[in-house]
């Protein structure tokens, strides 16, 4: 199978692998003929990767982070929940979020395990899901990367559990924010602007008032856009001031939205986004959170085309754990003439580096 861009894809194209909405069911299935119509909707629901067959890669497999019933059950989780904090219209009762805050500790707990059992990179980009509110999505993708990236650095498991909560909580004051300010295509307004940053002062006043959660995760919620050079908001925090989980968090928020499709932009790849990460090293992020993040996360996704510095083309078939951006190829050209194909391993060929990714089918 190969991951190419939705849009690249032409009508009589097989889908190598299901795409679900996200009450789980099933909106194409594995092994069907694409039709341009729905080449069209699978664009329109900002579905921007899909996984198709190719004879030159039947053999190759992708397993995701999360098996799909698992992903499902999770964002099933995160949405009855804050739909049920949402409905709580002054979003001040501290006992409807007690009761979320207990079952999405659970959910921690078991998105712990999962990820301690699961040695692969993690690797998000390529489960092929929609859905109708992002916040939800979104809060279990920061999740994931908080975790991944907590692991690394070798949190203890109750830290990884406050860290947890504190990321899947952290965008909960934009519940209170009106959907048509957080989906809106155009450039905001200063009005429209200061609506949505008020959402991280919300979300701790929120969460400071619920017993049954560690203070640090309201904090969690109040720091994720802070940034150790005093740039961030809503208090312009400045390095030691700022808890290093609202640290993570800021790194795990930044790469998520970057690398998912929203309104106003279309997704970047996950080396685009790890760059963007780089280049804010020493001024918005903490550059030990950040080389941990290349360790811990797929950022050349298996099935993606891509082009070496020595001219040679193929198809990553494989991960290196622990070296996120030096993974296993299959050659297929070699300055545009097709070469039998074979493997190539960039934890070994130290000299050959990736210079870029081809996602058109």
């Amino acid at each position: 199978m190969r991951l190419v861009t939705t849009s690249s894809v032409e009508a009589g194209t097989i889908l190598a692998k299901t795409i679900y909405n996200e009450t789980g069911q099933i909106l194409l299935s594995e092994g069907v003929e694409l039709k341009e119509t729905m080449i069209q909707r699978l664009n329109s629901l900002g579905i921007s990767y899909i996984f198709i067959k190719d004879s030159q890669t039947d053999d190759i497999e992708y397993k995701g982070t999360l098996s799909d019933p698992v992903r499902r059950k999770a964002i099933q989780t995160i949405n009855s929940t804050f739909l049920e904090i949402q409905k709580d219209s002054s979003l001040s009762s501290s006992f409807v979020v007690e009761k979320a805050s207990r079952r999405l500790s659970e959910l921690i707990q078991f998105l712990m395990t999962e990820l301690g059992n699961n040695k692969d990179l993690l690797n998000l980009l390529s489960d092929a899901y929609t859905y109708d509110n992002y916040i939800f999505t979104h809060s279990l993708n920061v999740t994931l990367y908080s975790l991944a990236l907590g692991l690394e650095l070798n949190l203890t498991p109750k830290e990884l559990e406050t860290l947890g909560l504190g990321a899947i909580f952290h965008d909960i004051g934009k519940l209170k924010v009106p959907l048509d300010v957080l989906l809106k295509p155009g450039k905001l307004t200063e009005e429209e602007y200061v609506s949505i940053k008020e959402h991280a002062e919300t979300g701790f006043q929120i969460l400071r008032k619920v017993q049954t959660i560690p203070l640090l995760v309201a904090h969690c919620a109040y720091q994720h856009h802070e940034r150790i050079n005093g740039s961030g908001y809503p208090r312009g925090l400045t390095g030691k001031d700022i808890h290093f989980f609202g640290k993570i968090i800021a790194v795990a928020d930044v790469f998520d939205a970057v690398t998912s499709n929203r309104v106003y932009r279309k997704a970047m790849l996950p080396h685009e986004g790890l760059e963007i990460l780089y280049a804010g090293c020493g001024t918005l992020f903490e550059q030990e959170i950040v080389e941990a993040f290349r360790l811990a996360v797929a950022i050349y996704p298996i099935g993606i085309t891509v082009e070496l510095n020595d001219g040679r083309k193929g198809i990553v078939t494989g991960q290196n754990i622990g070296l996120g951006d030096r993974p296993i190829i299959r050659i297929m050209e070699h300055t545009g003439e097709p070469v039998t194909p074979y493997e190539l391993d960039l934890k070994v060929e130290l000299n050959v580096v990736i210079t870029e990714c081809d996602t058109a089918f």
